[in-house]
């Protein structure tokens, strides 16, 4: 990949080198991460990139051009497609959610049961919209978050986007026999929303979720690595992913030679299926700064990236006052969220420096981007290690990049 002078891009190149020497030290060489790949770029041109340590096992050194699980970094992909409707005038925020999953025309609200009991019958759960899918404040769950036994019944349905799933119809169709954990819009909870919003997208497009992105994202901006599934012929550049593991070294959790990411999946899940390369998210973060449009072709425009990089919470509140969730990909403090996007609300309180209406996101493999549209600045990080809280690492590359910028257009 080609880079530009960090000086072209009012950046300082000694302090840049801060990023790869911080990396060695704090986590390749102690063995807390097997590699990482760091790209930032401002005006869409990158400007650093820093490929490090090894993408498997067994030793095999980690490539420009590696395949990395980035688990909910699909979410911003998938609103980003469902914005692309609304343009078209197929969907409107405000849409009730049954007029594309009729399935959950019978929801109810949690009201006690659950577990090894019955689940007590609870009122009806009226007025999810698609902007409550979008923001999660649709009253769904995931099974990750080990709090209820609402959640519970999605672990044991297997309901957290697995790729197992039998398709759409039956995805929706037993999340429809699960309760809410509240009523929609009076709550926050990381969710499979967006998984709900892939299966409107395709129902409204008539394309399947996977052929929607190529077509309408992924090929007129160039991301021709990224996929629901890694194509045999490029096994070879798929990485390993590592379980984090207290105290000791992590262990393997999925062997990239070994691995059942190379058969399409049966259910493509929007908020968490995408294989990708970090010179392929770097072009769909290059739209992002870009205002909706790179590579010359135009995905959304301006004003609905506007639109989706506000905060939605009630109020204007941070999400520290209303999430639910045990986990997510947010630190709380400072940020709100928007339509598909944690958005930074006020560096201050989140303790980090960045720009208010800086907009991001990560994955549960520890991978994480974040756009600054105030200094039109990216960043792409990638690595292999689940859970994505296991270590501070996107406050500190944070922290370092922007240590390193010497001209503000703040």
């Amino acid at each position: 990949m080609d880079l530009i002078r960090p000086e072209d891009a009012g950046f300082d190149a000694a302090r840049l080198a801060r990023i790869p020497a911080f990396l060695e030290e704090r986590y390749l060489a102690p063995g807390k991460l097997a590699g990482t790949d760091v790209l930032v770029a401002r005006d869409g041109l990158p400007f650093f990139r820093a490929t490090l340590g090894k993408a498997r096992a067994d030793g095999t050194p980690l490539r420009e051009d590696a395949i990395f699980r980035i688990a909910s970094m699909t979410k911003p992909v998938t609103s980003i497609a469902l914005m692309m409707l609304v343009e078209e005038g197929l969907i409107a925020l405000d849409d009730p959610v049954t007029r594309f999953v009729p399935e959950f025309a019978n929801l109810t609200v949690y009201a006690g049961g659950g577990g090894e009991a019955p689940f007590v019958p609870g009122r009806p759960a009226t007025g999810m919209r698609i902007v409550d899918l979008l923001t999660h404040m649709s009253g769904l769950t995931y099974g990750i978050q080990n709090r209820t036994n609402v959640d519970a019944a999605y672990r044991k349905g297997k309901l957290d986007g697995h790729a197992s799933l039998p398709g759409n119809d039956h995805f929706v169709t037993e999340l429809a026999k699960i309760p809410l954990e509240y009523a929609p819009g009076t709550g926050w909870n990381y969710s499979v929303s967006t998984d709900v919003l892939g299966v409107i997208v395709a129902r409204v497009s008539g394309l399947s979720l996977g052929e929607f992105f190529r077509t309408r994202i992924f090929e007129p901006l160039g991301m021709v690595d990224t996929a629901f599934h890694c194509p045999p012929e490029k096994q070879d550049r798929l990485t390993d992913a590592w379980n984090y593991v207290p105290g000791k070294p992590p262990e393997l959790l999925d062997e990239a030679a070994k691995t059942n990411l190379t058969r399409e999946p049966r259910f493509e899940s929007g908020g968490g299926g995408l294989l990708s390369t970090t010179a392929d998210y770097h072009r769909f973060c290059a739209m992002l700064t870009g205002g909706g449009a790179a590579n010359g072709a135009r995905i959304v425009s301006p004003k609905t990236l506007q639109l989706m990089a506000r905060n939605y919470l009630p109020g204007g509140v941070d999400l520290t006052q209303v999430s639910t969730s045990l986990f997510s990909e947010a630190n709380n403090a400072g940020t709100g969220f928007g339509l598909g996007f944690g958005v930074l609300l006020d560096p201050a309180k989140a303790l980090v420096p960045g720009s208010a209406g800086e907009f991001f996101w990560g994955g549960i493999f520890s991978t994480a981007f974040f756009i600054d549209p105030v200094e039109k600045l990216h960043m792409v990080f990638m690595t292999q290690l689940l859970p994505s809280s296991a270590y501070p690492i996107r406050r500190q590359l944070k922290t370092l990049i922007y240590g390193a910028m010497a001209q503000s257009r703040a």
